[in-house]
């Protein structure tokens, strides 16, 4: 049961990187709930305490990093709110809308669409639509960063 559940907690830890690049789906939360569904099976003896309060911290730390980098690198470039929010929406619309490239297309007209609904000149939206590109893509790159330390804690404790 134990090579089972190893190797299941493996697999959705894979999923979740995956997922990390998808706006609805919140991956941190999935590596969590995949250690937790290892734990069940092999009778929560593999992965001691500390693991699980450092799992909720990063958890709580990708979370912040995304919205955070967002926000940074839109204020950077001089974004607005508006091309913040716009960048968001956008990206959420980018699940659904020429997937995979509207992951990355989206956020951008999402958020150049915010900074003209801002009062922004066509040039201070692009820059500002930039700038949230930016800073979301920073911030995925961070929360990838996090999910692989998740992942590989889990597999240090319980391989």
């Amino acid at each position: 049961m134990n090579t089972l559940a190893d190797w299941l907690f493996v697999g959705i830890w894979l999923v979740a990187l995956v997922a990390t690049f998808i706006p609805v789906i919140p991956a941190g939360f999935v590596i969590v709930g995949a250690a937790l569904l290892h734990e069940l099976l092999v009778g929560f003896g593999e992965i001691p305490l500390p693991i699980w309060i450092v799992l909720g911290l990063l958890t709580v730390l990708s979370s912040l990093v995304d919205n955070i980098a967002g926000a940074i690198g839109a204020r950077r470039y001089g974004g607005s709110r508006q091309g913040i929010w716009g960048a968001f929406i956008g990206g959420l619309l980018g699940v659904f809308v020429l997937p995979p490239l509207g992951l990355f297309l989206m956020p951008f007209v999402g958020a150049y669409v915010g900074e003209l609904v801002a009062g922004r000149s066509t040039q201070e939206a692009l820059r500002g639509a930039w700038g949230a590109v930016v800073g979301l893509l920073g911030g995925l790159a961070g929360k990838f960063l996090i999910h692989l330390l998740m992942g590989f804690l889990v597999i240090q404790a319980i391989f």
